[in-house]
Protein backbone atom coordinates (compact mmCIF):
# COMPACT_ATOMS: atom_id res chain seq x y z
CA UNK A 1 0.00 0.00 0.00
CA UNK A 2 1.56 3.28 -1.18
CA UNK A 3 1.42 6.42 0.92
CA UNK A 4 -0.65 9.17 -0.68
CA UNK A 5 0.85 12.51 0.38
CA UNK A 6 -1.67 14.58 -1.54
CA UNK A 7 -4.61 15.13 0.82
CA UNK A 8 -6.40 17.71 -1.30
CA UNK A 9 -10.15 17.20 -1.83
CA UNK A 10 -9.79 16.37 -5.51
CA UNK A 11 -6.98 13.90 -4.86
CA UNK A 12 -8.99 12.16 -2.15
CA UNK A 13 -12.05 11.96 -4.40
CA UNK A 14 -10.00 10.59 -7.28
CA UNK A 15 -8.40 7.92 -5.13
CA UNK A 16 -11.65 6.75 -3.53
CA UNK A 17 -12.93 3.26 -4.31
CA UNK A 18 -15.64 2.73 -6.93
CA UNK A 19 -18.30 2.06 -4.28
CA UNK A 20 -17.47 5.25 -2.39
CA UNK A 21 -17.44 7.21 -5.67
CA UNK A 22 -20.90 5.87 -6.54
CA UNK A 23 -22.21 6.82 -3.10
CA UNK A 24 -20.75 10.31 -3.38
CA UNK A 25 -22.24 10.64 -6.88
CA UNK A 26 -25.64 9.62 -5.52
CA UNK A 27 -25.37 12.14 -2.68
CA UNK A 28 -24.28 14.87 -5.10
CA UNK A 29 -27.31 14.14 -7.31
CA UNK A 30 -29.62 14.13 -4.26
CA UNK A 31 -28.15 17.44 -3.12
CA UNK A 32 -28.60 18.99 -6.56
CA UNK A 33 -32.24 17.85 -6.79
CA UNK A 34 -32.83 18.97 -3.22
CA UNK A 35 -31.63 22.50 -3.97
CA UNK A 36 -33.72 22.52 -7.16
CA UNK A 37 -36.88 21.71 -5.21
CA UNK A 38 -35.91 24.11 -2.41
CA UNK A 39 -35.88 27.03 -4.85
CA UNK A 40 -39.00 25.84 -6.70
CA UNK A 41 -40.89 25.51 -3.42
CA UNK A 42 -39.63 28.86 -2.15
CA UNK A 43 -41.05 30.65 -5.22
CA UNK A 44 -44.31 28.65 -5.08
CA UNK A 45 -44.98 29.29 -1.38
CA UNK A 46 -44.12 32.99 -1.63
CA UNK A 47 -46.38 33.36 -4.66
CA UNK A 48 -49.24 31.56 -2.91
CA UNK A 49 -48.96 33.84 0.14
CA UNK A 50 -48.73 36.97 -2.01
CA UNK A 51 -51.71 36.00 -4.20
CA UNK A 52 -53.80 35.04 -1.16
CA UNK A 53 -53.04 38.40 0.47
CA UNK A 54 -54.03 40.31 -2.67
CA UNK A 55 -57.23 38.30 -3.14
CA UNK A 56 -58.34 38.64 0.47
CA UNK A 57 -57.74 42.37 0.34
CA UNK A 58 -59.91 42.65 -2.78
CA UNK A 59 -62.56 40.30 -1.38
CA UNK A 60 -62.96 41.96 2.00
CA UNK A 61 -62.98 45.45 0.47
CA UNK A 62 -66.41 44.64 -0.90
CA UNK A 63 -65.63 43.74 -4.49
CA UNK A 64 -68.52 42.43 -6.58
CA UNK A 65 -68.49 38.61 -6.33
CA UNK A 66 -69.80 38.11 -9.86
CA UNK A 67 -67.09 40.30 -11.34
CA UNK A 68 -64.44 38.54 -9.29
CA UNK A 69 -65.74 35.18 -10.45
CA UNK A 70 -65.71 36.26 -14.09
CA UNK A 71 -62.15 37.56 -13.81
CA UNK A 72 -60.87 34.45 -12.07
CA UNK A 73 -62.62 32.15 -14.54
CA UNK A 74 -61.02 34.07 -17.39
CA UNK A 75 -57.50 34.02 -15.88
CA UNK A 76 -57.78 30.69 -14.09
CA UNK A 77 -54.20 29.51 -14.68
CA UNK A 78 -52.65 32.80 -13.57
CA UNK A 79 -54.70 33.04 -10.38
CA UNK A 80 -53.65 32.00 -6.91
CA UNK A 81 -54.77 28.99 -4.91
CA UNK A 82 -57.31 30.88 -2.81
CA UNK A 83 -58.88 32.44 -5.90
CA UNK A 84 -59.39 29.01 -7.44
CA UNK A 85 -61.01 27.78 -4.21
CA UNK A 86 -63.37 30.76 -4.34
CA UNK A 87 -64.09 30.08 -8.01
CA UNK A 88 -65.00 26.44 -7.34
CA UNK A 89 -67.37 27.31 -4.51
CA UNK A 90 -69.03 30.25 -6.22
CA UNK A 91 -69.49 28.34 -9.50
CA UNK A 92 -71.24 25.50 -7.69
CA UNK A 93 -73.36 27.92 -5.71
CA UNK A 94 -74.49 29.86 -8.79
CA UNK A 95 -75.23 26.66 -10.71
CA UNK A 96 -77.55 25.39 -7.98
CA UNK A 97 -79.06 28.80 -7.38
CA UNK A 98 -80.13 28.97 -11.02
CA UNK A 99 -82.12 25.74 -10.54
CA UNK A 100 -85.58 26.56 -9.14
CA UNK A 101 -86.56 24.81 -5.95
CA UNK A 102 -83.06 23.99 -4.77
CA UNK A 103 -82.81 23.94 -0.99
CA UNK A 104 -80.54 26.62 0.54
CA UNK A 105 -78.82 24.12 2.81
CA UNK A 106 -78.07 21.90 -0.17
CA UNK A 107 -76.58 24.86 -2.05
CA UNK A 108 -74.24 25.68 0.83
CA UNK A 109 -73.19 22.09 1.38
CA UNK A 110 -72.54 21.56 -2.31
CA UNK A 111 -70.51 24.79 -2.55
CA UNK A 112 -68.55 23.77 0.55
CA UNK A 113 -67.76 20.36 -0.95
CA UNK A 114 -66.61 22.00 -4.18
CA UNK A 115 -64.32 24.33 -2.21
CA UNK A 116 -63.03 21.42 -0.16
CA UNK A 117 -62.16 19.44 -3.32
CA UNK A 118 -60.40 22.46 -4.83
CA UNK A 119 -58.62 23.09 -1.53
CA UNK A 120 -57.31 19.52 -1.52
CA UNK A 121 -56.00 19.84 -5.07
CA UNK A 122 -54.22 23.10 -4.25
CA UNK A 123 -52.69 21.67 -1.07
CA UNK A 124 -51.49 18.58 -2.92
CA UNK A 125 -49.73 20.86 -5.39
CA UNK A 126 -48.20 23.04 -2.66
CA UNK A 127 -46.99 20.00 -0.73
CA UNK A 128 -45.52 18.27 -3.77
CA UNK A 129 -41.82 17.39 -3.49
CA UNK A 130 -41.78 17.98 0.28
CA UNK A 131 -41.55 14.21 0.71
CA UNK A 132 -38.39 14.25 -1.43
CA UNK A 133 -36.82 16.86 0.86
CA UNK A 134 -37.82 14.81 3.90
CA UNK A 135 -36.31 11.67 2.39
CA UNK A 136 -33.03 13.41 1.50
CA UNK A 137 -32.88 14.96 4.96
CA UNK A 138 -33.39 11.69 6.79
CA UNK A 139 -31.58 9.19 4.54
CA UNK A 140 -28.55 11.09 3.22
CA UNK A 141 -26.54 10.96 6.49
CA UNK A 142 -26.94 7.19 6.60
CA UNK A 143 -25.91 6.82 2.95
CA UNK A 144 -22.87 8.98 3.65
CA UNK A 145 -22.09 6.93 6.74
CA UNK A 146 -22.27 3.76 4.69
CA UNK A 147 -19.73 5.23 2.27
CA UNK A 148 -17.48 6.14 5.18
CA UNK A 149 -17.67 2.67 6.70
CA UNK A 150 -16.94 1.12 3.33
CA UNK A 151 -14.00 3.45 2.76
CA UNK A 152 -12.52 2.77 6.21
CA UNK A 153 -12.86 -0.96 5.62
CA UNK A 154 -10.90 -0.57 2.39
CA UNK A 155 -8.29 1.54 4.17
CA UNK A 156 -7.71 -1.11 6.84
CA UNK A 157 -7.71 -3.93 4.28
CA UNK A 158 -4.94 -2.10 2.46
CA UNK A 159 -2.84 -2.16 5.63
CA UNK A 160 -2.66 -5.94 5.35
CA UNK A 161 -0.03 -5.50 2.62
CA UNK A 162 2.10 -3.14 4.69
CA UNK A 163 4.79 -4.54 6.98
CA UNK A 164 4.69 -1.59 9.38
CA UNK A 165 1.50 0.47 9.48
CA UNK A 166 1.76 4.15 10.33
CA UNK A 167 -0.73 7.02 10.46
CA UNK A 168 0.56 8.15 7.08
CA UNK A 169 -0.65 4.89 5.56
CA UNK A 170 -4.15 4.96 7.00
CA UNK A 171 -4.89 8.69 7.10
CA UNK A 172 -5.60 9.22 3.37
CA UNK A 173 -8.03 6.29 3.28
CA UNK A 174 -9.92 7.52 6.32
CA UNK A 175 -9.94 11.07 5.01
CA UNK A 176 -11.44 10.05 1.66
CA UNK A 177 -13.99 7.89 3.48
CA UNK A 178 -15.08 10.77 5.70
CA UNK A 179 -15.85 12.86 2.62
CA UNK A 180 -18.88 10.61 2.07
CA UNK A 181 -20.25 11.51 5.51
CA UNK A 182 -19.57 15.18 4.87
CA UNK A 183 -21.45 14.98 1.56
CA UNK A 184 -24.33 13.20 3.26
CA UNK A 185 -24.61 16.01 5.80
CA UNK A 186 -24.21 18.61 3.06
CA UNK A 187 -27.23 17.12 1.28
CA UNK A 188 -29.28 16.53 4.44
CA UNK A 189 -28.97 19.79 6.40
CA UNK A 190 -30.46 22.19 3.78
CA UNK A 191 -33.18 19.63 2.97
CA UNK A 192 -34.22 19.36 6.63
CA UNK A 193 -34.21 23.13 7.15
CA UNK A 194 -36.22 23.70 3.97
CA UNK A 195 -38.68 20.92 4.78
CA UNK A 196 -39.40 22.32 8.25
CA UNK A 197 -39.73 25.87 6.96
CA UNK A 198 -42.01 25.02 4.05
CA UNK A 199 -44.15 22.67 6.14
CA UNK A 200 -44.72 25.54 8.59
CA UNK A 201 -45.50 28.03 5.79
CA UNK A 202 -47.89 25.63 4.03
CA UNK A 203 -49.67 24.84 7.30
CA UNK A 204 -50.26 28.56 7.79
CA UNK A 205 -51.61 28.84 4.24
CA UNK A 206 -53.86 25.83 4.84
CA UNK A 207 -55.32 27.47 7.97
CA UNK A 208 -55.81 30.67 6.02
CA UNK A 209 -57.63 28.85 3.20
CA UNK A 210 -59.85 26.96 5.64
CA UNK A 211 -60.78 30.15 7.46
CA UNK A 212 -61.73 31.77 4.18
CA UNK A 213 -63.87 28.78 3.18
CA UNK A 214 -65.82 29.01 6.42
CA UNK A 215 -66.30 32.76 6.12
CA UNK A 216 -67.26 32.51 2.46
CA UNK A 217 -69.76 29.75 3.28
CA UNK A 218 -71.45 32.11 5.72
CA UNK A 219 -71.68 34.77 3.01
CA UNK A 220 -73.16 32.26 0.56
CA UNK A 221 -75.63 31.15 3.21
CA UNK A 222 -76.91 34.69 3.59
CA UNK A 223 -77.17 35.05 -0.19
CA UNK A 224 -79.00 31.72 -0.47
CA UNK A 225 -81.72 32.88 1.91
CA UNK A 226 -82.20 36.10 -0.08
CA UNK A 227 -83.59 34.31 -3.15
Amino acid sequence: MGVNQDLSMLALLASASLTVKLIMGLLLFASFMSWWYIFLKMFAVKRAARMAQAFEQEFWNGADLNQMYQRISRDHDQCGELERIFEAGFREFMKLKSQPGTDATMMIESARRAMRASYQREMDELESHLSFLATVGSVSPYVGLFGTVWGIMNAFRGLANVAQATLAHVAPGIAEALIATAMGLFAAIPAVIAYNRYTYDIDRLANRFESFMEEFSNILQRQAHKK
